[in-house]
């Protein structure tokens, strides 16, 4: 068996395992159904309203994509400027770790009230949450190049773009993406939480509805559509990983050939 088969087959016969063992301890009545519904019923549920999980759905999607490309411009242009001005890194270096030691949970509630129920608190906890990882990333990224590189160019006559754009910018690459697909992550989780404490429309607004109703197996078919949008989000992030970054197909095909 080839890595590569091994790397998809072994987390799927986990998964599949994982599943077999909840659907048997729910058949077996181990942990009553209201509590824990089977694996089979939330997916019959899942068919059974697909219509309104889709309403709600596409609402989560865009308020996530929004907030999460906002979040990205935000994050990039703070770590430029950290990059570049030496005063800017000082300054902000603590206030965005701070920012961050503050719940997500507990800044939506006021979001809420400040911006009302629509859909702009919701794009602001989603910046509040994701611009970190990739301002994080950029800047250590930056920082990472080696002074020698950057004498180099300058010895060339390299402006300061040029350094920028030839030498940083490719050195952050890496970093840059492993952040951004912990904000995708983050997208989805922050949208959902946003809307848990008021909303018309999303996911959090339907996982509210339905646990006030006690309908614990479509609770489960929309955590279960939750994780499935992170996990698509992660694979886009990867799929536009390796459009952006095509010398590290190159550094793997050489390492296979050794």
């Amino acid at each position: 068996m080839g890595p590569s088969a091994k790397r998809i087959l072994v987390p799927t016969v986990a998964m599949l395992a994982l599943l077999a063992v909840w659907e048997l301890v729910c058949r077996l009545g181990v942990v009553p159904a209201y509590l824990l519904p089977a694996p089979s019923q939330v997916i019959v549920a899942l068919i059974a309203d697909v219509p309104t999980i889709w309403q709600h759905t596409v609402t989560t999607l865009v308020e996530a994509a929004v907030g999460l490309a906002i979040g990205v411009v935000i994050g990039f242009v703070l770590a430029v400027l950290m990059d570049r001005f030496e005063t800017f890194y000082l300054a902000l270096q603590p206030l965005i770790t701070l920012s961050q030691t503050v719940p997500a949970i507990a800044v939506a509630p006021l979001l809420v009230l400040w911006f009302g129920y629509g859909l702009l608190p919701k794009v602001v906890l989603i910046v509040f949450i994701t611009f970190f990882p990739v301002a994080v990333s950029l800047v250590s990224g930056f920082r990472s190049v080696d002074p020698d590189q950057i004498d180099l160019m300058r010895t060339m006559h390299a402006t300061t773009w040029q350094i920028f754009r030839y030498v940083k910018l490719p050195a952050a690459a890496e970093p840059f993406f492993a952040g951004l697909k912990i904000s995708a992550t983050y997208a989805i989780v922050g949208a959902v939480i946003a809307e848990w404490l008021g909303g018309f429309s999303g996911l959090g607004v339907y996982m509210t509805r339905v646990r006030k109703s006690f309908s614990y197996d479509k609770m489960f078919a929309s955590i279960l559509v939750i994780s499935v949008l992170s996990m698509a989000l992660l694979g886009l992030v990867g799929v536009l990983e390796r459009v952006c970054m095509p010398w590290k197909r190159e550094e793997r095909k050489a390492k296979k050939e050794r």
